[in-house]
């Protein structure tokens, strides 16, 4: 069983930054962010395999990073100009499964999850 914990969640104006970080409890082979914004679905924004391979949807595309770190096993997001619709609640999620990169997005394939951290972008 696998705790991940996530932390870095806030408020900030559109056009803001903000990092988000998910220590992990144990070894991942793929990790990844979702978000959940106001009646909508959870959906995957980004995933990353333990080699460092990415997935982006293009909704974050050029605008978010994924990043790990292996030794410290911490997954982070670090995301630049933040728009209204990037609202949501964020989680981090993990599988002990390193899944190939087209696959880093797909919620099913994810075993464990985080409590999830507001992300709150106004105008």
């Amino acid at each position: 069983q696998v705790q991940l914990v996530e932390s870095g969640g806030g408020s900030v104006q559109a056009g803001g930054s903000l990092r988000l970080s998910c220590a992990a409890s144990g070894y991942t082979g793929s990790m990844g962010w979702f978000r959940q914004g106001p009646g909508k679905e959870r959906k995957g924004i980004a995933g990353i395999d333990r080699d460092g391979n990415t997935n982006y949807a293009d909704s974050v595309k050029g605008r978010f990073t994924i990043s790990q770190d292996n030794a410290k096993n911490t997954l982070y997001l670090q995301m630049n100009d933040l728009k209204i619709e990037d609202t949501a609640m964020y989680y981090c999620a993990a599988s002990d499964v390193k899944w190939g990169w087209q696959f880093l997005l797909s919620a099913p394939l994810y075993r464990f999850w985080g409590q999830g951290t507001q992300v709150t972008v106004s105008s």
